[in-house]
Protein backbone atom coordinates (compact mmCIF):
# COMPACT_ATOMS: atom_id res chain seq x y z
CA UNK A 1 0.00 0.00 0.00
CA UNK A 2 1.56 3.29 -0.85
CA UNK A 3 2.46 5.51 2.52
CA UNK A 4 3.77 8.53 2.87
CA UNK A 5 4.88 10.94 6.18
CA UNK A 6 4.11 14.29 6.73
CA UNK A 7 4.65 16.54 9.78
CA UNK A 8 2.99 19.52 10.81
CA UNK A 9 3.48 22.42 13.67
CA UNK A 10 2.30 25.53 14.92
CA UNK A 11 -1.02 26.35 16.48
CA UNK A 12 -2.45 23.24 14.72
CA UNK A 13 -5.15 22.94 17.42
CA UNK A 14 -7.07 26.18 17.88
CA UNK A 15 -6.61 27.27 14.18
CA UNK A 16 -8.39 23.65 13.25
CA UNK A 17 -5.17 22.51 10.73
CA UNK A 18 -4.91 18.96 12.26
CA UNK A 19 -8.90 18.19 12.21
CA UNK A 20 -8.77 19.67 8.79
CA UNK A 21 -6.50 16.76 7.72
CA UNK A 22 -8.15 13.96 9.41
CA UNK A 23 -11.21 15.17 7.63
CA UNK A 24 -9.78 15.32 4.64
CA UNK A 25 -7.35 11.66 4.73
CA UNK A 26 -11.10 9.89 6.16
CA UNK A 27 -13.38 11.70 3.64
CA UNK A 28 -10.44 10.47 0.26
CA UNK A 29 -10.69 7.16 1.74
CA UNK A 30 -7.15 7.13 3.08
CA UNK A 31 -5.81 6.39 6.53
CA UNK A 32 -3.70 8.05 9.06
CA UNK A 33 -1.18 6.74 12.16
CA UNK A 34 0.02 9.26 14.09
CA UNK A 35 3.73 8.42 15.03
CA UNK A 36 4.80 11.45 16.88
CA UNK A 37 2.73 14.28 18.79
CA UNK A 38 3.79 17.40 21.25
CA UNK A 39 1.15 19.54 22.31
CA UNK A 40 1.75 22.92 23.44
CA UNK A 41 1.23 23.83 27.41
CA UNK A 42 1.22 27.91 27.21
CA UNK A 43 0.33 30.66 24.67
CA UNK A 44 3.89 31.17 23.02
CA UNK A 45 4.42 27.02 22.42
CA UNK A 46 3.95 25.71 19.47
CA UNK A 47 2.37 21.82 18.86
CA UNK A 48 3.98 19.54 16.48
CA UNK A 49 2.90 16.26 14.92
CA UNK A 50 3.98 13.31 12.85
CA UNK A 51 1.79 11.14 10.77
CA UNK A 52 2.01 8.60 8.32
CA UNK A 53 -0.67 8.32 5.58
CA UNK A 54 -1.63 5.34 3.18
CA UNK A 55 -3.96 5.07 0.25
CA UNK A 56 -4.68 1.87 -1.76
CA UNK A 57 -3.41 3.48 -5.30
CA UNK A 58 -0.52 6.07 -5.38
CA UNK A 59 -3.15 8.83 -7.51
CA UNK A 60 -4.98 8.62 -4.29
CA UNK A 61 -2.40 9.06 -2.08
CA UNK A 62 -0.98 12.08 -3.96
CA UNK A 63 -4.42 13.96 -3.76
CA UNK A 64 -4.67 13.43 -0.04
CA UNK A 65 -1.25 14.69 0.01
CA UNK A 66 -2.54 17.91 -2.02
CA UNK A 67 -5.03 18.36 1.09
CA UNK A 68 -2.81 18.13 3.60
CA UNK A 69 -0.28 20.76 2.31
CA UNK A 70 -3.53 23.25 2.15
CA UNK A 71 -3.81 22.80 5.62
CA UNK A 72 0.03 23.78 6.43
CA UNK A 73 1.49 19.88 6.42
CA UNK A 74 4.70 19.08 5.05
CA UNK A 75 6.63 15.89 3.65
CA UNK A 76 9.00 14.76 5.84
CA UNK A 77 11.05 13.48 2.89
CA UNK A 78 11.81 16.40 1.07
CA UNK A 79 12.74 16.73 -3.11
CA UNK A 80 13.29 19.38 -5.50
CA UNK A 81 10.02 20.59 -6.84
CA UNK A 82 9.36 18.86 -10.17
CA UNK A 83 8.40 21.00 -13.18
CA UNK A 84 7.06 20.11 -16.60
CA UNK A 85 6.67 22.10 -19.36
CA UNK A 86 3.15 24.08 -20.42
CA UNK A 87 2.14 21.55 -23.57
CA UNK A 88 0.96 25.19 -25.39
CA UNK A 89 -0.36 28.69 -24.44
CA UNK A 90 -3.49 28.21 -21.62
CA UNK A 91 -2.88 24.96 -21.17
CA UNK A 92 -1.15 23.59 -17.63
CA UNK A 93 0.45 20.01 -17.96
CA UNK A 94 -1.73 17.50 -16.89
CA UNK A 95 -0.29 16.69 -13.46
CA UNK A 96 -0.16 20.58 -12.55
CA UNK A 97 0.05 21.47 -8.85
CA UNK A 98 -3.14 23.75 -7.88
CA UNK A 99 -2.63 26.53 -5.34
CA UNK A 100 -4.76 27.69 -2.48
CA UNK A 101 -4.25 31.48 -1.34
CA UNK A 102 -1.78 30.58 1.96
CA UNK A 103 1.70 31.31 1.66
CA UNK A 104 3.20 29.04 -0.01
CA UNK A 105 6.95 27.83 -0.70
CA UNK A 106 9.03 25.80 -3.15
CA UNK A 107 11.93 23.86 -3.00
CA UNK A 108 14.13 25.26 -6.20
CA UNK A 109 17.63 23.25 -5.97
CA UNK A 110 18.18 23.29 -2.09
CA UNK A 111 16.28 26.86 -1.81
CA UNK A 112 12.70 27.19 -0.68
CA UNK A 113 11.46 30.08 -2.69
CA UNK A 114 8.26 31.94 -2.15
CA UNK A 115 5.87 31.96 -4.63
CA UNK A 116 5.42 35.30 -5.67
CA UNK A 117 1.90 36.64 -6.24
CA UNK A 118 0.00 33.58 -4.38
CA UNK A 119 -4.12 32.95 -5.13
CA UNK A 120 -6.35 30.33 -5.22
CA UNK A 121 -6.67 28.05 -8.05
CA UNK A 122 -3.52 28.28 -10.37
CA UNK A 123 -0.58 27.29 -11.24
CA UNK A 124 3.10 27.75 -10.28
CA UNK A 125 5.79 28.50 -12.63
CA UNK A 126 9.44 28.55 -11.81
CA UNK A 127 12.27 30.52 -13.89
CA UNK A 128 15.54 31.88 -12.88
CA UNK A 129 15.63 30.16 -9.22
CA UNK A 130 11.81 32.33 -8.93
CA UNK A 131 8.57 30.77 -8.37
CA UNK A 132 5.51 32.79 -9.59
CA UNK A 133 1.79 32.32 -9.20
CA UNK A 134 0.32 31.75 -13.21
CA UNK A 135 -3.51 31.56 -13.92
CA UNK A 136 -4.44 29.05 -16.62
CA UNK A 137 -5.08 31.70 -19.41
CA UNK A 138 -1.62 33.31 -18.48
CA UNK A 139 0.59 30.36 -18.75
CA UNK A 140 2.57 30.36 -22.27
CA UNK A 141 3.70 26.83 -24.00
CA UNK A 142 7.28 25.78 -22.61
CA UNK A 143 6.70 27.74 -19.19
CA UNK A 144 8.16 25.14 -16.01
CA UNK A 145 5.23 24.70 -14.17
CA UNK A 146 5.47 22.49 -10.87
CA UNK A 147 3.92 19.06 -10.81
CA UNK A 148 2.99 16.82 -8.09
CA UNK A 149 2.91 17.88 -4.07
CA UNK A 150 6.83 16.84 -4.25
CA UNK A 151 8.65 20.06 -3.24
CA UNK A 152 5.77 21.96 -1.64
CA UNK A 153 5.50 23.90 1.77
CA UNK A 154 2.30 25.89 3.04
CA UNK A 155 1.98 27.96 5.63
CA UNK A 156 -1.37 28.77 6.58
CA UNK A 157 -2.25 32.18 8.07
CA UNK A 158 -2.90 30.93 11.56
CA UNK A 159 -6.03 32.51 13.49
CA UNK A 160 -4.37 35.58 16.01
CA UNK A 161 -3.67 34.94 19.16
CA UNK A 162 -4.91 38.61 20.58
CA UNK A 163 -8.79 39.84 20.04
CA UNK A 164 -8.94 42.00 17.43
CA UNK A 165 -11.35 41.84 14.60
CA UNK A 166 -9.21 40.08 12.22
CA UNK A 167 -8.51 37.09 14.93
CA UNK A 168 -11.19 36.20 17.37
CA UNK A 169 -13.97 36.77 14.72
CA UNK A 170 -12.63 35.51 11.23
CA UNK A 171 -14.89 33.20 9.46
CA UNK A 172 -18.29 33.58 11.18
CA UNK A 173 -21.29 34.66 9.62
CA UNK A 174 -23.82 36.51 11.97
CA UNK A 175 -26.33 39.70 12.01
CA UNK A 176 -25.87 39.27 16.14
CA UNK A 177 -21.76 40.62 16.20
CA UNK A 178 -21.35 43.70 18.11
CA UNK A 179 -21.24 45.89 14.85
CA UNK A 180 -20.00 49.35 16.85
CA UNK A 181 -17.09 47.53 18.22
CA UNK A 182 -16.14 45.84 15.34
CA UNK A 183 -16.41 49.03 12.86
CA UNK A 184 -14.78 51.14 15.56
CA UNK A 185 -11.43 48.32 15.56
CA UNK A 186 -11.82 48.47 11.48
CA UNK A 187 -11.58 52.31 11.56
CA UNK A 188 -8.35 52.23 13.76
CA UNK A 189 -7.04 49.35 10.97
CA UNK A 190 -7.67 51.12 8.15
CA UNK A 191 -6.50 54.58 10.32
CA UNK A 192 -3.13 52.42 10.26
CA UNK A 193 -2.89 51.27 7.30
CA UNK A 194 -3.04 54.02 5.32
CA UNK A 195 -0.90 56.29 8.14
CA UNK A 196 1.94 54.01 6.33
CA UNK A 197 1.00 54.63 2.52
CA UNK A 198 0.01 50.82 2.80
CA UNK A 199 -3.03 50.10 0.22
CA UNK A 200 -6.92 49.60 1.27
CA UNK A 201 -9.74 48.08 -1.51
CA UNK A 202 -13.26 48.76 -1.81
CA UNK A 203 -15.46 45.95 -3.43
CA UNK A 204 -18.81 47.91 -4.32
CA UNK A 205 -22.32 47.12 -4.90
CA UNK A 206 -24.88 49.84 -6.67
CA UNK A 207 -26.58 48.89 -3.59
CA UNK A 208 -24.37 51.51 -2.09
CA UNK A 209 -26.08 54.11 -4.37
CA UNK A 210 -29.40 52.89 -4.08
CA UNK A 211 -29.22 53.21 0.20
CA UNK A 212 -28.10 56.44 0.27
CA UNK A 213 -24.46 55.22 0.89
CA UNK A 214 -22.48 57.11 -1.87
CA UNK A 215 -21.99 60.00 0.45
CA UNK A 216 -20.21 58.09 3.02
CA UNK A 217 -18.12 56.17 0.49
CA UNK A 218 -17.12 59.57 -1.38
CA UNK A 219 -16.04 60.97 2.29
CA UNK A 220 -13.84 57.91 2.79
CA UNK A 221 -12.40 58.64 -0.54
CA UNK A 222 -11.44 61.98 -0.09
CA UNK A 223 -9.82 61.45 3.40
CA UNK A 224 -7.48 58.83 1.25
CA UNK A 225 -8.90 55.71 2.91
CA UNK A 226 -9.57 54.22 -0.83
CA UNK A 227 -6.49 53.17 -3.18
CA UNK A 228 -8.41 50.47 -5.25
CA UNK A 229 -11.76 50.25 -6.21
CA UNK A 230 -13.21 47.42 -7.59
CA UNK A 231 -17.19 47.42 -9.25
CA UNK A 232 -19.28 46.74 -12.18
CA UNK A 233 -20.81 49.18 -14.30
CA UNK A 234 -24.12 49.65 -12.17
CA UNK A 235 -22.25 51.13 -9.33
CA UNK A 236 -20.64 53.56 -11.75
CA UNK A 237 -23.52 54.32 -13.67
CA UNK A 238 -25.72 54.58 -10.84
CA UNK A 239 -23.70 56.89 -8.87
CA UNK A 240 -23.13 59.41 -12.19
CA UNK A 241 -26.86 58.79 -12.56
CA UNK A 242 -27.69 60.24 -9.02
CA UNK A 243 -25.49 63.23 -9.31
CA UNK A 244 -26.52 64.18 -12.48
CA UNK A 245 -30.29 63.44 -11.94
CA UNK A 246 -30.71 63.04 -7.95
CA UNK A 247 -31.98 59.33 -8.27
CA UNK A 248 -30.91 56.24 -8.24
CA UNK A 249 -32.76 53.59 -10.96
CA UNK A 250 -35.01 56.39 -11.33
CA UNK A 251 -35.44 56.89 -7.39
CA UNK A 252 -35.59 59.77 -5.70
CA UNK A 253 -32.61 59.80 -3.22
CA UNK A 254 -34.17 62.48 -1.35
CA UNK A 255 -37.73 60.76 -0.46
CA UNK A 256 -37.15 57.41 -1.66
CA UNK A 257 -40.29 58.17 -3.88
CA UNK A 258 -40.21 57.21 -8.19
CA UNK A 259 -40.51 60.24 -10.69
CA UNK A 260 -41.67 60.08 -13.80
CA UNK A 261 -39.67 58.72 -16.56
CA UNK A 262 -36.78 58.31 -13.51
CA UNK A 263 -36.42 54.55 -15.24
CA UNK A 264 -34.77 56.71 -18.33
CA UNK A 265 -32.07 58.36 -15.63
CA UNK A 266 -29.59 55.70 -15.90
CA UNK A 267 -28.98 55.09 -19.67
CA UNK A 268 -29.07 58.86 -20.00
CA UNK A 269 -25.92 59.47 -17.26
CA UNK A 270 -24.34 56.66 -19.43
CA UNK A 271 -25.11 58.53 -22.30
CA UNK A 272 -23.66 61.54 -21.20
CA UNK A 273 -20.42 60.22 -20.07
CA UNK A 274 -19.78 58.24 -23.57
CA UNK A 275 -20.39 61.34 -25.26
CA UNK A 276 -17.58 63.08 -22.94
CA UNK A 277 -15.53 59.96 -23.61
CA UNK A 278 -15.35 58.60 -20.28
CA UNK A 279 -15.53 59.11 -16.78
CA UNK A 280 -12.63 61.16 -16.55
CA UNK A 281 -13.52 63.52 -19.20
CA UNK A 282 -16.80 64.27 -17.63
CA UNK A 283 -14.71 65.24 -14.54
CA UNK A 284 -12.32 67.46 -16.11
CA UNK A 285 -14.86 69.21 -18.18
CA UNK A 286 -17.09 70.00 -14.90
CA UNK A 287 -19.82 67.90 -16.21
CA UNK A 288 -19.32 65.49 -12.78
CA UNK A 289 -18.53 67.82 -9.88
CA UNK A 290 -19.54 65.53 -7.00
CA UNK A 291 -19.62 61.62 -6.40
CA UNK A 292 -17.88 58.44 -5.59
CA UNK A 293 -16.35 58.38 -9.24
CA UNK A 294 -15.63 61.74 -9.04
CA UNK A 295 -13.77 61.52 -6.02
CA UNK A 296 -11.53 58.45 -7.21
CA UNK A 297 -10.97 60.53 -9.67
CA UNK A 298 -9.69 63.68 -7.54
CA UNK A 299 -8.21 61.22 -5.46
CA UNK A 300 -5.95 59.06 -8.01
CA UNK A 301 -7.87 55.75 -7.06
CA UNK A 302 -7.08 53.15 -8.93
CA UNK A 303 -10.44 51.81 -10.50
CA UNK A 304 -11.29 48.64 -12.29
CA UNK A 305 -14.75 48.39 -13.50
CA UNK A 306 -15.49 44.65 -14.68
CA UNK A 307 -18.59 44.70 -16.77
CA UNK A 308 -21.31 41.55 -17.75
CA UNK A 309 -23.24 40.67 -19.80
CA UNK A 310 -26.54 42.50 -18.19
CA UNK A 311 -24.97 45.75 -18.88
CA UNK A 312 -26.51 48.48 -19.91
CA UNK A 313 -24.54 50.72 -22.38
CA UNK A 314 -22.02 50.34 -21.04
CA UNK A 315 -19.91 53.58 -19.39
CA UNK A 316 -16.55 53.72 -21.92
CA UNK A 317 -14.37 52.86 -18.44
CA UNK A 318 -16.24 49.38 -18.39
CA UNK A 319 -13.91 46.02 -19.49
CA UNK A 320 -16.38 44.15 -21.44
CA UNK A 321 -13.35 41.48 -21.87
CA UNK A 322 -13.30 39.06 -18.96
CA UNK A 323 -10.08 37.92 -19.22
CA UNK A 324 -8.48 41.21 -19.43
CA UNK A 325 -11.08 42.45 -16.59
CA UNK A 326 -9.54 39.75 -14.26
CA UNK A 327 -6.40 40.70 -15.31
CA UNK A 328 -6.52 44.53 -14.67
CA UNK A 329 -8.23 43.65 -11.00
CA UNK A 330 -5.43 40.85 -10.35
CA UNK A 331 -2.59 44.04 -11.33
CA UNK A 332 -4.73 46.64 -8.92
CA UNK A 333 -4.96 44.02 -6.09
CA UNK A 334 -0.67 43.95 -5.76
CA UNK A 335 0.22 45.67 -2.76
CA UNK A 336 -3.86 45.40 -1.22
CA UNK A 337 -3.37 44.51 2.90
CA UNK A 338 -6.88 45.30 4.00
CA UNK A 339 -10.37 45.03 1.30
CA UNK A 340 -14.07 46.38 2.02
CA UNK A 341 -16.35 44.13 0.31
CA UNK A 342 -19.93 46.21 -0.09
CA UNK A 343 -22.98 44.68 -1.53
CA UNK A 344 -21.72 42.58 -4.40
CA UNK A 345 -22.18 39.20 -4.32
CA UNK A 346 -20.39 38.51 -7.57
CA UNK A 347 -17.53 40.87 -7.63
CA UNK A 348 -16.26 39.79 -3.86
CA UNK A 349 -16.26 36.23 -5.05
CA UNK A 350 -14.07 37.39 -8.14
CA UNK A 351 -11.91 39.60 -5.91
CA UNK A 352 -11.59 36.44 -3.26
CA UNK A 353 -10.47 34.32 -5.59
CA UNK A 354 -7.73 37.10 -6.63
CA UNK A 355 -6.67 37.26 -3.23
CA UNK A 356 -3.61 35.97 -0.43
CA UNK A 357 -4.85 34.91 2.43
CA UNK A 358 -2.78 37.58 4.52
CA UNK A 359 -5.17 39.86 3.07
CA UNK A 360 -7.66 41.52 5.78
CA UNK A 361 -10.87 40.81 4.61
CA UNK A 362 -14.34 42.32 5.49
CA UNK A 363 -17.51 41.55 3.86
CA UNK A 364 -20.95 43.13 4.22
CA UNK A 365 -23.94 42.11 3.00
CA UNK A 366 -27.67 42.19 3.88
CA UNK A 367 -27.69 38.77 2.55
CA UNK A 368 -25.74 36.05 4.82
CA UNK A 369 -25.47 33.94 1.69
CA UNK A 370 -22.67 36.30 0.52
CA UNK A 371 -20.17 35.55 2.98
CA UNK A 372 -21.08 32.01 3.22
CA UNK A 373 -20.30 32.28 -0.72
CA UNK A 374 -16.46 33.64 -0.12
CA UNK A 375 -16.07 31.09 2.71
CA UNK A 376 -16.97 28.46 0.27
CA UNK A 377 -14.98 29.58 -2.10
CA UNK A 378 -11.76 29.42 -0.18
CA UNK A 379 -11.82 32.82 1.44
CA UNK A 380 -11.68 31.56 4.85
CA UNK A 381 -10.12 35.04 6.30
CA UNK A 382 -12.99 36.82 5.41
CA UNK A 383 -14.79 38.42 8.64
CA UNK A 384 -18.55 38.49 7.54
CA UNK A 385 -21.26 41.37 8.62
CA UNK A 386 -24.90 40.84 7.82
CA UNK A 387 -26.25 44.08 7.96
CA UNK A 388 -27.74 47.37 5.97
CA UNK A 389 -24.39 48.62 3.84
CA UNK A 390 -25.60 52.50 4.21
CA UNK A 391 -25.61 52.23 8.22
CA UNK A 392 -22.07 50.41 7.61
CA UNK A 393 -20.83 53.20 5.80
CA UNK A 394 -22.28 56.02 7.66
CA UNK A 395 -21.07 54.93 11.16
CA UNK A 396 -18.15 53.84 9.46
CA UNK A 397 -17.09 57.31 7.70
CA UNK A 398 -18.02 58.74 11.43
CA UNK A 399 -15.60 56.62 13.03
CA UNK A 400 -12.75 57.86 10.22
CA UNK A 401 -13.37 61.61 10.27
Amino acid sequence: MPTATIELSGHIIDSMMLPRIFDAVMDMGGTFRIEEFHVGQSVDETSYTRIALSHDDIAGLTSIIAACQQQGAALVETASARTEPAPTDGVFPDAFYSTGNQPTRVLVGEDWVEVEGIEMDCGIAVEAGRARCVAVTDVRAGDAIVCGPAGIRVTPVERSRSREIFGFMTSNVSSEKPKHLIIRELAAAMREVRDRNGRICVVGGPAIIHTGAGVHLSRMIALGYVNVLLAGNALAAHDIESQLFGTSLGIDLRNGLPIEAGHEHHIRAINRIRAAGGIRQAVEEGMLTSGVMYECVRAGVEVVLAGSVRDDGPLPDVITDMIEAQRAMRAALRGVELCLMLSSMLHSIATGNLLAAVVKTVCVDINPAVVTKLADRGSSQTLGLVTDVESFLRELSEQLT
